[in-house]
Order: structure tokens, then sequence, then C-alpha cells
């Protein structure tokens, strides 16, 4: 206990424990801390949480298979409606086959160890060199995590700098070896070249892996993620993401070739060793697919909004990172002054909390701004109207 109360009294002198708000509702309005406010910082960017059918199809599930599913699907928790979402998201994302998780997170772990600590099958397995995993530096914590898990050295290269990448894959042309990036990176909000990556792979023998989480939905013709935006569908070995961000559910996910998946299913531990999804989240992502197939306003009011708010954000003079994603990260800079316009902002009826080191480097805090398909435009607008107030004020611009 000495060592935790030194952790605690060292992030409480230097200000970083987090607020954690009491969020009362998922839509454009809701409650927090008994205090009404418009929602900018959700992740449900289609509006699907809320979406009448997914919710009705949540309730039908429940009413069929009970509140959980009993059991690993190794023992007795394997429901009809499991198979059912594996196969949908497949389809979905033009693969083989599927594989669920209970998180996004765990799906990373159990994935990334999985495929660097394969099993010893024969003698010359014992002979082999650990493989290395090649990660780009601003990757998601659960891809840090998981490569931390696998036993396999770690070579962390330049954010998108495909030129450091190469470098790092000529030296190790004889190690088996991974490249894992995220598709959209959720705070400089940018996209990995993954047509690039593609080719290295290729050309020096590696596997690939990307992070679906915050693609899948949004980006592409039809919002089956990054793979469909630059038509490289089919040609990433591992491709895994997420049901808790515009198929506003809960969830991770895995597709590739039948033989990956089938690899996956008896080696990936979290989803061994753990109970399965509750089939209500099953049957909720299973109609939030189909309305993300078959409701094509959804992205296009989604982008319509996005596009608004950025464009506008820019007009009055603030610095927006990243492009081409749904993701507004506003630059504040200081971690002082972006908990304050934090504050302010939520004092004046907006919800966005800062994002701050150790999530971001240090003076390069972030507002992290997101819209949904179901904001309005007039909520739109008294965002930028209280941007505008709280940019004045703290000489932001």
């Amino acid at each position: 206990m000495k060592k935790i109360r030194e952790i605690l009294n060292f992030i409480d002198k230097n200000e970083l424990y987090p607020e954690i708000k009491t969020v009362d509702g998922t839509n454009t309005e809701v409650v927090v801390n008994g205090k009404k406010v418009l929602n900018f910082c959700s992740l449900n960017y289609l509006g699907l949480a809320n979406n009448p059918k997914v919710i009705e199809a949540a309730i039908e599930a429940i009413k069929k298979y009970g509140a959980g599913s009993s059991g690993s699907r190794f023992l007795s928790g394997n429901l009809e409606i499991h198979e059912k979402l594996e196969k949908r998201i497949a389809d979905f994302k033009k693969e083989e086959a599927g594989l669920i998780f209970q998180t996004g997170y765990t799906a990373n772990i159990g994935i990334i160890s999985a495929i660097m600590n394969p099993p010893k099958v024969s003698p010359i397995s014992f002979l082999e060199r650990r493989g290395i995993i090649l990660s780009d530096e601003l990757n998601h914590a659960s891809i840090i995590e998981g490569c931390r898990l696998a036993k396999a050295e770690k070579i962390i290269y330049k954010h998108r700098d495909m030129n450091d990448l190469e470098q790092k894959l000529k030296k190790h042309k004889n190690r088996r070896k991974l490249i894992i990036t995220d598709g959209v990176f959720s705070m400089d909000a940018d996209i990995a070249p993954l047509p690039e990556i593609v080719e290295l792979a290729k050309k020096y023998n590696a596997l690939t892996m990307i992070d679906e989480a915050h693609s899948t939905g949004v980006l592409g013709n039809t919002g089956r993620g990054t793979t469909e935006y630059f038509h490289i569908e089919g040609q990433i070995d591992i491709v895994m993401g997420t049901f808790s961000k515009a198929i506003g559910a809960l969830g991770g996910y895995v597709v590739g070739s039948n033989e990956m998946i089938r690899y996956l299913r008896i080696s990936a531990k979290p989803n061994m060793f753990s109970v399965a999804m509750p089939p209500c989240l099953a049957g909720a992502i299973i109609a939030a697919l189909d309305e993300i197939e078959n409701n094509n306003e959804l992205r296009k009011k989604l982008w319509e909004n996005v596009n608004y708010l950025k464009i506008n954000l820019q007009k009055l003079g603030f610095k927006i990172l990243g492009k081409g994603t749904q993701i507004i990260p506003v630059l504040i800079g200081e971690e002082k002054k972006a908990i304050k316009a934090s504050k302010l902002l939520f004092e004046k009826g907006v919800f966005s909390p800062c994002v701050r080191w150790p999530a971001v480097p240090k003076k390069r805090s972030i507002i992290r701004f997101t819209v949904m398909a179901t904001h309005t435009k007039e909520q739109i607008d008294k965002l930028l109207q209280v941007c505008e107030e709280i940019g004045h004020s703290l000489n932001i611009i």
C-alpha cells in the first residue's frame, strides 16, 4: 500500500487523476453530473446505440437466450447467434471467416500473443528465433499491451513513416515478422498508409495486422473500413476491430482467411477462457451491421456534420490535427489550458473532456470533438459559438 499511496500522491500533486463524470444517456444530448449538456465526445458515430431497430434486436435476443451466455464457447456458451454474428462480420468485411471477442482490448491481447507465441510442434520449432513485431509509434494502448505480453521483440517505427519501417524490415530479413498498425489513429485523426504497408510486407515476407476500431462503419464507400477505403480487401492478413464505436454496442472481432481464424479460435486465450459475449449484444450488432449496409444516409449525414464542424472551427482560427477521418482533435497545447477549456465548455453546456499527457505528448493536449450522424445543425452551431467564446478568452485563437 505504501507504493500505491506514493503513486496516488504523485498523480494528485500533478493533477493527473482524470475527472470521471457520471453520464446519463448516449445520445446527442445527455445529463452529466445532473447537468443537461450537448454530447460532443461520443464514439457512437452513427447513432446506432440509440437506433430503435438495434434496441429491438437486443431485446429479442434477451427474450430468446436470456441475459448471459452462461459459459465459455468451448463448453456451454457457443450460441447460434454467436456463429451468426461471426459469419455476418466476415461477410461485411469481405473476408472468409470471423471470430468475436468480449472487447476490442482483449481481442488485441489475444491475437498478438497467439500469432507471436505459436506452440512448438516440431523439433525445428525449438531452434527458431523469436519473431519480431513492428508497431507504429502511435498505436492504441491495447496494441501496446498485446505486444508487451507477446514473447517477441518489439520494434517501433516512426508514425506513418514508410522509409523508417523499411529500414527496420531490412535489418530482420530472416525473422518472423508482424507489422501492426491502427487503421485510423484516434488521437491524431489520420489514416495508416495501408497500401505501402502491404507492399513492404510482401517485399520482406511479413504478416500484417490492422486495428479497424475507428474506421469500421465510417470509412469506405459502404463503411467497411480502411481496407475498402484503399481498395485492398483481402490483402491484410489479420483485420481486427471493435463493435463499440460506429456499431454502437460492445465487443471485438477479427476477420481473415479460414486458416487464420481456425488457428486463432484455438490459440487466442481471451476467447477460449472467458464467458462468451452476451447474446443481446450479438443481436444488436447484427442489426447495426444491417443498418450500415442498408442505410447510406447515416454515413452521409455523419460526414456532412464532420465537414461542417471542421471547416467552421478552422475559420475561427483553431488548429485541427489530422485529416480524412471523422475525429476532430483541436490542438490546445498546455495541459492547464486544455483542462480550463474543457471546464469552460462544460459550464457553457458542452460535454467534451480534454485529452492530455500521458495519452498525448506533453504540451500537445487536445479537445477531441466527435460528432454523430444524429447531431443537428443547431447543436453544432451552439458548439461553434461556445468554442469561439472560449478560444478568445484563453487566447487559443
